[in-house]
């Protein structure tokens, strides 16, 4: 004992003294490792009490909001065919609610107050009951206030009926989030008062001479726009830490393997306002589901995923030493790190943040990368002329707005050239030197369930002013909305995205899943959430089913700002079916 014990602690501490250097001041304080997790529940009859929790985070205590007392909220699992009645107490002070983000069930359990039910009021109980449909990968969290920021999430994972497609040994979830000592409605505030509060990474004159911002006449360009090209994340890491299941930096969370072992890694992005850029420095990953749904295996060194997106990836480590995963935020502020290795206690390298992306023109909607555009946009005259050096009078985007658009001052800027950004790993990913995922990748492993081609389209824009903090769809805030987009249930609709504002949204809609349109045709990858890239438009096909459905942006503070309406589908008598 005392030799295994001597070697794992030499192990150890070479390790540590290997990669000091190139380490973030916090790395040089990483914990031995933990590898604990909340419970698992599942069965027939699930009980959840919603309540306060305090929580140490990287050696410091955090007041969270949490349930049975975890915060994240315990793993929940499901298998498909079986029927659940979830019971849930409240023990805030305050209203709360809990939304199951990507399962389908009846419009009434879908948990958005005001919108498919009441709300669970203070002291109050609520039960949901409806079938299970499917499997894979989910989450569920808050729809009420702000909540959703201090911690009210949880994942989910639903075992398939019969023999699952994606064969592994074992398998860890791996839930990415964002934390700040400050209360979410002071983040805000501030976002109101300074909406580049947060942003510490500003061009500066050094940056300039160094080569790594923009040249002057561009930084004159932007500003007579009144845009900052630095303005990637409206909330960074100066006051976030990033977490893996619930675990900051220095609590090295460790996901066990045995080398050669096939692992699946079932990634969540339950933050609530960060992009992250996903790798495991040494290890490949293939991606096999998508928001839950089986893909065609698609192998990839790094992947971007945007607020309430999922990803399943099988790694085969065999070497008998650890990993590092790295989930870095898109503006390179600051990282989630865990650890895969054979043994906890161990530690790998973690790698430096790597340089801030700055946005381009194409990323305020001046044109499309290269002319590029799928199929399916391309026949229904989508695609926009030009490439990333198009010539564009900068001055367009203060015209006239599109049609529908309402034109107030929540609209600051409108996209002249939105193009087809499905092909595009991501921003800061460009040239990232590794195989990089994007939309275009992504397959479905089996056809889609309706065929049926679109019967109409709309175009929905994505709009905002940055310098007031306003957020909505076609101009108009949802507190401002005076009636719903209607669908008619069964119907095949297909929807056009198109993101005016420079930085991206990834749009949820409730109780669906919709098929990108990629080129893919019956294989088109099926997801509940999509990331619209700034400058850039997505479509996507959808058979709407009955109810009054939330749709928004998943960024909180954007969708709190007024980045949401409502799907209302009834049938030909105007009933819900």
């Amino acid at each position: 004992m005392y030799s295994i014990i001597n070697r794992r602690a030499v192990m150890r501490g070479a390790a540590l003294a290997g990669i000091g250097s190139a380490l973030p001041g916090w790395a040089r304080q990483v914990s031995a490792g933990t590898t604990a997790l909340p419970p698992e529940l599942s069965g027939e009859t699930l009980r959840l009490s919603v309540g306060h929790v305090m929580r140490r985070i990287d050696g410091r205590d955090a007041h969270r909001i949490g349930i049975n007392g975890h915060a994240p909220a315990p793993l929940i699992r499901l298998r498909e065919g079986q029927r659940v009645r979830i019971e849930v107490e409240n023990t805030l002070g305050e209203e709360t609610s809990i939304h199951w983000h990507g399962l389908l069930l009846p419009f009434q359990m879908d948990g958005v107050p005001g919108v498919s039910f009441p709300g669970i009021p203070a002291r109050g109980r609520f039960t949901y009951e409806f079938p299970v449909i499917q499997s894979g990968t989910y989450w569920y969290h808050s729809h009420s206030g702000l909540q959703e920021q201090m911690g009210h999430y949880g994942p989910i994972v639903i075992d398939p009926a019969g023999a699952d497609p994606v064969g592994f040994d074992r398998e860890h979830v791996v839930m990415l989030s964002d934390h700040s000592p400050l209360h979410p409605h002071a983040i805000f505030r501030k976002l109101k008062l300074e909406p580049g509060y947060f942003n510490r990474q500003r061009q500066t004159l050094g940056g300039l001479l160094a080569g790594r911002d923009q040249k002057a006449g561009e930084r004159a360009e932007w500003g007579a726009m009144r845009m900052d090209p630095t303005d990637i994340a409206d909330v960074t890491g100066s006051t976030y830490t990033y977490l893996v299941n619930g675990h900051g930096p220095t609590d090295n969370w460790t996901a066990l393997f045995r080398p050669g072992e096939r692992v699946r890694l079932r990634f969540v992005n339950a933050s609530a306002m960060t992009t992250f850029n996903v790798r495991i420095p040494g290890l490949a990953m293939n991606v096999v589901a998508a928001d839950g749904q089986n893909v065609r295996p698609v192998e990839i060194d790094e992947f971007q995923f945007a607020p309430a997106e999922t990803y399943d990836v099988i790694v085969v480590p065999r070497e008998d030493r650890a990993f590092t995963i790295v989930g870095e935020s898109i503006d390179r502020s600051g990282m989630a790190r865990a650890t895969l290795a054979p043994r906890a206690g161990m530690v790998a390298p973690v790698p430096p943040l790597r340089r801030r992306p700055i946005a381009t023109m194409t990323d305020m909607g001046m044109g499309a990368m290269g002319g590029s555009c799928a199929p399916e946009h391309a026949a229904m005259g989508h695609c926009s002329p030009g490439g990333e050096g198009h010539a564009m009078d900068h001055s367009m985007r203060d015209f006239t707005p599109a049609p529908g658009v309402k034109r107030d001052p929540g609209v600051q800027t409108i996209s002249p050239m939105p193009a087809d950004r499905t092909d595009y790993p991501g921003q800061g990913l460009e040239d990232a030197g590794r195989r990089t995922l994007n939309y275009r990748m992504l397959e479905a492993l089996t056809p889609n369930p309706d065929p049926r081609p679109p019967g109409r389209e709309m175009v929905i824009h994505l709009t905002g002013n940055m310098e007031r903090y306003m957020w909505s769809f076609d101009g108009v805030k949802f507190a401002h909305v005076d009636r719903p987009i209607a669908m008619r249930s069964g119907e095949r609709v297909r929807v056009t995205l198109v993101n005016d504002t420079m930085m991206g949204h990834p749009i949820h809609l409730h109780g669906h899943f919709f098929e990108l349109v990629t080129g893919k045709g019956a294989h088109a990858p099926r997801k509940h959430t999509v990331l619209v890239q700034p400058g850039g438009k997505v479509s996507w096909d959808v058979t709407a089913e009955p109810g009054d459905w939330a749709f928004h942006c998943h960024m909180l503070y954007h969708m709190h700002a007024g980045m949401m309406q409502v799907v209302q589908v009834r049938d030909a008598e105007g009933k819900v079916a």
